[in-house]
């Protein structure tokens, strides 16, 4: 049987790590690549503060080529729908026109990927898709993959998680308004080893730093949002 390409879309984290075993597992799809977006200037991905060397290496484990993508610091959405549309016309290139994607819950999310890939003849796939999270979250934990919380919400969850593993124990103390996978922003994770890894990477958080972002509210008016960030490094790197 010929299997469809397919790019998977990689922030290092649990759901994108999640998806790519299940499109592996699926056996309908050959993953040719793993695409990850950077700050050109920071070199670390958005809201999850991972940085690049750390990316390089769990695709180094999991032996899939990685397709890197730059976006500039102003965090224009039409420069940075420039760059993706540049990346497209590379995967036509090579014969690949489908993405696939972590995504569990989000509409507007979901219909925004396929809007825009529809637009180049692309098509999304959601193998996580409409997942119940609470199931989800603990089906992750039990399959053996072992993340880290590397970014969170600082009105949602606690400093002393942060670093820490995405284990039984962190889902138990949860607030019950915060969703087990974090699918409206209240955490982001770093996936260090797990059934798609040769090797585990060995991780330590070297400080926790918390940084404020300006919003719009609904009602037009401005506030401040602070967040959690894990410097996370590679042991011996």
């Amino acid at each position: 049987m010929n299997k469809t390409k397919i790019s998977v879309s990689w922030s290092g984290g649990k759901d994108s790590a999640f998806a790519l075993w299940k499109l592996l597992d699926k056996g309908q799809f050959d993953v040719a690549a793993l695409h990850t977006t950077f700050g050109e200037q920071t070199r670390r991905v958005g809201m999850h503060g991972v940085h690049e060397d750390l990316i390089e290496a769990q695709v180094a484990s999991i032996g899939i080529p990685l397709h890197k993508i730059y976006y500039p610091a102003s965090g224009d959405n039409a420069a940075y729908e420039k760059k993706m549309g540049e990346y497209l016309l590379q995967l036509e290139r090579e014969g690949i026109r489908h993405i696939g994607f972590g995504d569990i819950l989000l509409e507007d999310l979901k219909k925004y990927r396929e809007e825009r890939l529809a637009e180049k003849n692309f098509s999304a796939v959601f193998p996580l898709w409409s997942r119940d999270t609470k199931i989800l979250s603990r089906d992750f934990i039990q399959s053996g993959f072992k993340t880290k919380i590397c970014a969170a919400d600082a009105d949602k969850i606690c400093m002393h998680w942060v670093g820490r593993d995405y284990d039984i124990a962190f889902l138990n103390q949860l607030p019950a308004d915060v969703d087990p996978c974090g699918e409206n922003g209240e955490f982001h994770s770093f996936c260090y080893d797990g059934p798609i890894f040769s090797a585990p990477l060995t991780i330590s958080t070297r400080e926790v730093v918390r940084q404020s972002y300006d919003i719009v509210l609904e009602n037009g008016e401005k506030s401040k949002k602070h967040y959690w960030f894990a410097d996370l490094v590679q042991v011996g790197s």
